[in-house]
Order: structure tokens, then C-alpha cells, then sequence
């Protein structure tokens, strides 16, 4: 297994989707997964440092795991089929190992609220990783904005055929005349 960090949630321009960016330690190799809304709201507020008014499910867990007596050892990326990437939480109780299967976004919601340590079977990063130098962008494949880059209102494009329909209304007002008067009288 390979360790790695979370680089970044990462928003689509295109469609509003998310990605979480996961980068490997020692190298330029990163890892992105499509994720939910929901699911990377949680895993930006725990990395952000964010505390809910009310526990969100990932904090339940934390606290259900802790209550029991476990604590989560580690999460992995354990595998992509079809595009569908699978992991799994590692939780260590009371002298055994038990092993939850997840989808990889509660995973790392969960890792990151427990600093437990994030890792990828190499296999999935041989077949999902891509390489940039220390000077690309992250950019899986559509232009990509972080969560608060998405959330500003792209400006709208304005050009003379945009602004046609202004120019002909204003171009049928009679400016000579105030308005509710009109030469048309009974």
C-alpha cells in the first residue's frame, strides 16, 4: 500500500461535481475521485477545521467507534472496478482487526477527522494515478475550481448581439414625448 494525503476537494466549472484530489507522499502522483456534494462538504469542513452544530454521520461514526472502544488504524483505497473506486476503514478494538467496507469519500471523511493515515493499493494507482510536475495544475479531466472558486457567480459575457434587444426597445421609445402622454388622443 502506498500512503497518501488529501491535495484538495476540487469542484467541476462544468458540472458542479466534485472531486477529492488524494497526492502520494514521496511523489507528483495523485489520485482523483468523483465524489458527492454531501461527502466532500464534510471531508473540506474537518480539513478546514470546522466544527457542526450537530454531528454529521461521519462524526457519529467517529464517536460510535470511539465508545466502543476502537479507534480506526488506517483507511485504504482498495480497489477500482468499472470506474467505481471501493476502500476500506481499519479499526482496531480491544486486541482485534476489523475491516468495514466504505466508499472512499466516507472513508476519508472519517480519516480526516481522526488523522488516521490514508493509503492506496498500488495497483489502483497504477491504473488510476496521474503524474504532474511540481508546476501543472491538478486538472482530471474538465476545468476544476476549489469550493469557494464554484461558488462565485461567473460573470456574464457581454457583446454587441447580447445587447440587441436592449438597442432596439430603446430605439422604438419617442424620448420627445413624457411618458403617459402620447400624440393619440381621443
Amino acid at each position: 500500500m502506498i500512503r497518501v494525503t488529501v491535495d484538495s476537494i476540487r469542484v467541476s466549472l462544468l458540472t458542479q461535481h466534485r472531486v477529492v484530489v488524494l497526492r502520494e507522499t514521496d511523489s507528483t502522483r495523485y489520485l482523483p475521485i468523483w465524489i458527492g456534494a454531501f461527502e466532500a462538504e464534510a471531508i473540506a469542513m474537518a480539513i478546514q477545521g470546522h466544527e457542526p452544530q450537530r454531528p454529521l454521520t461521519h462524526d457519529l461514526l467517529k464517536a460510535m467507534i470511539g465508545d466502543l472502544g476502537g479507534h480506526i488504524s488506517h483507511i485504504f483505497v482498495s480497489d477500482m472496478q468499472d470506474s467505481t473506486f471501493y476502500a476500506r476503514i481499519v479499526i482496531e478494538q480491544q486486541g482485534r482487526t476489523i475491516e468495514v467496507d466504505a466508499r472512499p469519500s466516507d472513508a476519508v471523511a472519517l480519516a480526516v477527522r481522526t488523522e488516521a493515515p490514508i493509503y492506496v493499493e498500488s495497483h489502483v494507482l497504477e491504473q488510476a494515478g496521474v503524474y504532474f510536475d511540481e508546476d501543472e495544475q491538478v486538472a482530471p479531466q474538465e476545468p476544476m475550481a476549489t469550493p469557494a472558486e464554484a461558488e462565485a457567480e461567473p460573470e456574464p459575457e457581454v457583446n454587441d448581439e447580447s445587447l440587441s434587444i436592449f438597442r432596439d426597445f430603446i430605439n422604438t421609445l419617442n424620448l420627445d414625448e413624457p411618458p403617459g402622454q402620447s400624440g393619440d388622443k381621443p
